[in-house]
């Protein structure tokens, strides 16, 4: 079994609230009257433009997160033969999308990015979202290891295989919540309940 690491942001339990200079006095308001509600792990402080993260998914499909924007974005990083977090966080968020019910689920976009090139392969992928219920429910990005390793970086993420047990990798298990807009704010734990993520997406869905 393998334990999905952190990133250094996420503190369960602390939600940080900024005021992005610039703003007006109202919009700043609402921002921070909205943060203080999050249900996530961690409220990213100050939140960010979301990285760039252009792949192509297990059906050779060009997919570049910055088509969705107006969309709630749900991103998180996965391996088809994880013995244990992948499935976790797979069934959660499955779990999320129906429990939100078919209008609101229209309004997010789930996105998994591969931390294992050598067994992602399209039919593996195939295979998986078959299995946990989300063929065209989440857009499973692959890549060579170069391609992916350029996004790890760039979202933070680690990715290294077992030394003891090759056939895992440990890797970070994070769900990172991206707003309508375009930014990253909120961060979720690989044991989040879908409860948060059904009450944090119109929180997003309005920044």
């Amino acid at each position: 079994m393998i334990l999905a690491l952190l990133v250094l942001v996420m503190v369960a339990g602390v939600v940080a609230v900024v005021a992005i200079g610039g703003q007006s006095s109202e919009h700043a308001k609402r921002e921070q009257a909205a943060a203080q509600h999050f249900e996530a792990a961690a409220v990213l402080d100050p939140p960010k433009a979301a990285p760039a993260l252009a792949l192509h998914n297990y059906l050779g499909q060009p997919v570049n997160i910055a088509s969705y924007r107006g969309k709630v974005v749900l991103v998180t990083f996965l391996y088809t033969t994880c013995p244990d977090i992948c499935p976790l966080i797979t069934s959660d968020l499955r779990v999320a999308l129906n429990e939100m019910g078919p209008a609101k689920a229209s309004k997010v976009q789930i996105i998994a990015v591969s931390v294992d090139p050598r067994v992602d392969t399209p039919k593996a992928v195939a295979a998986f979202l078959a299995r946990h219920e989300m063929t065209r429910r989440m857009q499973y990005l692959i890549g060579t290891p170069r391609e992916l390793g350029r996004v790890w970086e760039a979202w933070g993420v680690g990715s290294q295989r077992d030394l003891e047990q090759p056939q895992f990798v440990n890797h970070t298990g994070i769900v990172y919540g991206i707003t309508a807009s375009g930014e990253r704010l909120t961060a979720y734990d690989p044991e989040f309940k879908p409860s948060e993520i059904v009450h944090d997406v119109p929180l997003l869905a309005a920044l």
